[in-house]
C-alpha cells in the first residue's frame, strides 16, 4: 500500500511535522464544534421564537380593559371603625361600577380619607374623596392645584365647580370638580365624567351630607 505523501505546509515550504499535523487537526475540530455550537443557538433561539409567537395568536384578546370590581357597602363597614363620621356609600344607578375603595392618608397633610374610584357609565374615571378635619391645602393637592370657576347647586347641597376640561395645563385627572363640606368631612370629587355623571355622583351623596350636618 503507497504511503501518502506528506502535507505541505505552504509558509514553510516543507512537509509539516507529525506534532504540526496533530495541531491543524485539533484547531480544524475546534472550529468545527464552535460553528455546531452557534448554529444549534440559532436554531434554539428560532424555536423559541416560533413558540412564542404560537402563544400570541392563539391567547384571546379583548379590547377591553382589564377593571376589577369592588363592593364598596362592606368595605366601609369594616373600614368605619377608623372613623367618627358616616362613610359615604352612595347608591348609584346601573352602568356605574366602583375599582377601589379604601382610608388613606396624605403623606403631606396627614388627612384621612375615604376614597372610592368610580367608572361612569360612559367609562370614564370619578374619584370620591371624604376628607376628615381636611385643610384647603389638601383640597388643592388633590385638584392640581386649580381655580374654582363657580358654584353649583345639586339637590339642594351647594358644591364648589372646579372645570379644567379646556385648560392646556397637566392637571391629571382633575379634568373636573366638585367640592363641598358637611360636618367635619370635605367631599372632593373629580376626574374625567361628564358634568352630569357628577351631577349623578353628587346627589347619589345627599343623603350622607345631609347626615352629617
Amino acid at each position: 500500500m503507497a504511503q501518502r505523501p506528506q502535507r505541505v505546509v505552504a509558509e514553510l515550504g516543507r512537509p509539516e511535522t507529525p506534532e504540526e499535523t496533530a495541531a491543524r487537526k485539533a484547531q480544524n475540530s475546534r472550529l468545527h464544534r464552535q460553528r455546531q455550537t452557534v448554529l444549534n443557538l440559532v436554531l434554539s433561539l428560532g424555536a423559541s421564537l416560533l413558540v412564542v409567537l404560537v402563544i400570541v395568536l392563539l391567547v384571546p384578546r379583548s379590547d377591553t380593559a382589564m377593571t376589577r370590581d369592588v363592593d364598596v357597602a362592606p368595605i366601609a363597614e369594616q373600614a368605619q371603625v377608623a372613623s367618627d363620621d358616616q362613610l359615604a356609600v352612595p347608591e348609584l344607578p346601573e352602568g356605574w361600577r366602583a375599582n377601589a375603595a379604601e382610608l388613606r392618608t396624605s403623606q403631606v397633610d396627614e388627612v384621612t380619607a375615604w376614597y372610592v374610584g368610580y367608572l361612569t357609565p360612559s367609562d370614564e374615571y370619578i374619584g370620591m374623596y371624604q376628607g376628615f378635619d381636611a385643610n384647603p391645602t389638601w383640597v388643592a393637592g388633590l385638584l392640581a392645584r386649580t381655580l374654582a370657576t363657580g358654584t353649583t347647586t345639586i339637590d339642594g347641597v351647594e358644591w364648589t365647580v372646579y372645570d379644567n376640561r379646556d385648560t392646556g395645563d397637566d392637571v391629571g385627572n382633575a379634568k373636573y370638580g366638585l367640592t363641598t363640606e358637611a360636618g367635619d368631612s370635605t367631599f372632593v370629587l373629580l376626574g374625567t365624567g361628564t358634568p352630569e355623571e357628577f351631577e349623578t355622583l353628587a346627589t347619589a351623596l345627599t343623603p350622607t351630607i345631609d347626615a352629617l350636618r
